[in-house]
């Protein structure tokens, strides 16, 4: 389903994090980058993982990166949350979730309300009971 600018802005906001891995540690990390140590396994080339999740701070560290001549690699996953699955479901959009619960809802309310009207008519309640009766035989 096509995204909205909404769930667009919801998945860059509360979902994406930015993952840069590097082979050494650079000499200041800025606030808001987590830093963890990747395991040491033989055939790995990257030491250092950090994680970000504001772009606009992972872009001024990769230009910090660039100009330090550092080797990293960024890849951008979804965060592990357990809010994640309900405003970023995959191949859906949350927009679109939420407003057929809006629509639905209503209608229901609006659908119960009617029925409530109509039953409370003691005439049509009296009908109703009478076929009840001959329906029993």
């Amino acid at each position: 389903m096509q995204l909205t600018r909404f769930d667009r802005w919801l998945r860059e906001r509360f979902v994406y994090e930015t993952h840069i891995k590097t082979l050494r540690a650079p000499e200041a990390i800025p606030r808001g980058i987590r830093a963890a140590a990747l395991p040491d396994l033989p055939g790995k080339r990257f030491k250092h993982l950090f994680i970000v999740r504001n772009t606009k701070t992972a872009d001024a560290f990769i230009a910090s990166l660039k100009d330090a001549n550092l080797m990293f690699f960024t890849s951008v996953v979804d965060r592990k949350a357990w809010f994640v699955r309900w405003i970023a479901p995959k191949h859906k959009s949350f927009t679109w979730i939420l407003a057929w619960l809006v629509l639905g809802s209503t209608s229901t309310y609006y659908g119960a309300m009617y029925l409530i009207d109509l039953f409370s008519d003691p005439k049509l309640r009296q009908m109703c009971a009478e076929a009840f009766e001959i329906l029993k035989g």
